[in-house]
């Protein structure tokens, strides 16, 4: 495939919502918490702004997007300049965050955790929150063991160092002085997709991506009743 990975192919194809459950999801868990036009919110991995410009023109907080895929920055750069949103836009790594200490009320993170360093992740997360802050997470979990080549078969294709059990999620949070911590599983089965997801085709995509977007699917229809993702917020206290 010359290389090219499923995040070019979510980067060419322009995916928003690409996380499951995708932006009806993430306004449902977003109404639970208590957003306010003060709230500093970064939206970590903000990929095409999608989610981004909805806090925005939701709440009118004061948002942040962090992404590393310069691609995708592009997309979401084109998508709040035409739309006029004041959204701040950064590119850079979750595992680095370039900024103080105490800085953020909320943390978003759909679909980013599960694809880098987690525990180097997390802990930047936590030292960027307030006090009281919140952290609001969607991430792809594994509801049962695998066996090394079922691990070894998923990890490969989307490019991942583990594969974590909802307990494993928990106690990473937990060692990262987290509370309040809450774990829930939505009913949006990952292989479902929503009819809501959006595209921004780049001009110049390989059609080698669309063997990309078949092994994606083939790996979710594969492992439906094990890949799954959770919801996870907690807290600084």
């Amino acid at each position: 495939m010359g290389g090219l990975t499923y995040f070019d192919f979510l980067a060419k194809f322009g995916v928003g919502g690409a996380h499951p459950g995708g932006i009806p999801l993430t306004k449902n868990i977003l109404s639970n918490e208590d957003i306010t036009n003060k709230s500093r919110i970064l939206d970590a991995g903000c990929g095409t702004g999608q989610t981004a410009a909805f806090l925005y023109q939701h709440y009118f907080a004061k948002v942040v997007g962090v992404e590393i895929n310069p691609i995708m920055i592009e997309k979401a750069k084109n998508r709040f300049q035409s739309l006029g949103l004041p959204i701040k836009l950064i590119q850079g790594s979750v595992e680095k965050l370039p900024f103080k200490d105490d800085t953020f009320d909320f943390i978003l993170s759909e679909s980013v955790l599960a694809f880098v360093n987690k525990p180097v992740a997390i802990s930047e997360f936590f030292r960027v929150l307030k006090k009281g802050g919140r952290l609001i997470a969607n991430e792809m979990t594994i509801n049962s063991k695998l066996s090394p080549q079922e691990e070894s078969e998923i990890m490969k294709f989307y490019a991942l160092d583990s594969l974590l059990l909802e307990d494993d999620w928990r106690n990473l949070f937990i060692q990262a002085g987290f509370k309040d911590i809450v774990i829930k599983t939505e009913k949006t089965n990952i292989s479902h997709g929503n009819n809501t997801t959006e595209f921004h085709f780049s001009n110049n995509f390989e059609p080698e991506l669309f063997q990309i977007l078949n092994e994606h699917g083939n790996i979710i229809l594969k492992y439906q009743d094990v890949l799954s993702h959770r919801i996870i917020t907690c807290s600084k206290l």
